[in-house]
């Protein structure tokens, strides 16, 4: 199973908020799975999404110097996920300080209000961590780090005017 639960950055403004967007397919396993014959996604993974989201709205406020991990979370749902359906991750940078920072964001399905939370994270350095852990094991490794120079060319491109 692939860990990457976001698909493309639709808005990135530095130090202040990111939005994604993860389209829900009926041939991701975990549909099959995780509740044969009512498809849903996995609230786990959706709220995976919206950490991914802002634990890289998070790193690159520093310039991604820190590793940030996830420390702690809350979330409230609203309602569950459907294959066919496009997630919509919006998260918004509330407090960024030498220990960690904290966003709020939401998940939407269209207009509706799948979830929002409230997501902490911490700085550590290599030594604070378990010896083993390997360095692609951080969140700015490999297809985020591909998702987020998608998010900087989002953020570099102007705004069309409003009509």
């Amino acid at each position: 199973m692939r860990w990457t639960w976001i698909d493309r950055f639709t808005a990135f403004e530095s130090r202040r908020a990111a939005t994604a967007v993860k389209c829900l397919s009926l041939a991701e396993d975990h549909f099959a799975d995780h509740m044969p014959g009512f498809p849903v996604m996995p609230a786990p993974l959706i709220l995976e999404g919206l950490a991914q989201t802002g634990g890289i709205l998070v790193g690159e406020a520093n310039q991604f110097r820190e590793n940030v991990v996830l420390a702690k979370m809350t979330a409230r749902f609203r309602r569950e996920a459907f294959p066919g359906e496009t997630l919509t991750y919006t998260t918004n940078l509330l407090d960024l300080g030498e220990t960690g920072g904290r966003v709020a964001g939401i998940v939407k399905a269209g207009d509706d209000l799948v979830a929002e939370a409230d997501i902490l994270f911490a700085h550590v350095s290599r030594d604070q961590l378990p010896p083993g852990i390997p360095d692609e094991k951080f969140v700015f490794t490999g297809e985020l780090a591909h998702l987020l120079k998608t998010a900087e060319a989002v953020a570099a491109t102007p705004s069309a005017p409003a009509s």
